[in-house]
């Protein structure tokens, strides 16, 4: 097999970490979302999610000033609303009435889940040592939400260049984790 050299610029697409997700912040009065593709799991219990937010970013500020947010995890179904929030900066619009969303308040944060995705995780921020260099920010999950109704969500990942992967047929191997 002849492998070619690939653009260093491109190797993010070979290891896309997880679904894309929506990020919702409340700054003051002011409620936004931003969409978001790199995340990681850190630790398991309790759950600590590190996630790279670019500095440009109307969230970024939000973020680093309240210490909160809530990652949303949309299916497929809501794809194109995903894609156009994060065309868009929350600066100037509110992103939950442009793009037909509905916030709902969350049960230890300021900043609301958004009810059209089936999960929700409200997150402290508990560390903000690699933001200025690196827009990294540690997570703890303070409360989860899921919409058990949903016996198969598909969830969009990103390939970069507006490409992206829906989450498809579902294996189970043998595994010692749980």
């Amino acid at each position: 097999m002849a492998k070619k050299s690939l653009p260093l610029s491109e190797v993010y697409r070979l290891i896309e970490p997880g679904p894309v997700v929506l990020v919702s912040t409340m700054s003051g009065k002011k409620a936004n979302i931003m969409t978001m593709s790199w995340h990681m799991m850190v630790d398991f219990e309790p759950p600590i999610i590190a996630c790279v937010m670019s500095n440009r970013d109307y969230s970024f500020d939000a973020l680093k000033k309240t210490k909160e947010c809530v990652i949303n995890i949309p299916t497929v179904e809501l794809a194109k609303k995903v894609v156009a929030c994060g065309n868009t900066s929350g600066k100037d619009i509110d992103k939950f009435k442009k793009f037909g969303l509905t916030p709902s308040a969350a049960a230890c944060i300021r900043a609301p889940l958004i009810d059209e995705c089936y999960a929700n995780l409200e997150c402290k921020v508990i560390d903000t040592k690699l933001a200025t260099k690196y827009n990294i920010f540690i997570l703890e999950v303070v409360r989860a939400w899921i919409d058990r109704s949903q016996q198969h969500p598909r969830t969009i990942h990103h390939q970069g260049n507006g490409r992206f992967v829906v989450d498809g047929e579902t294996i189970k191997l043998p595994s010692k984790m749980k």
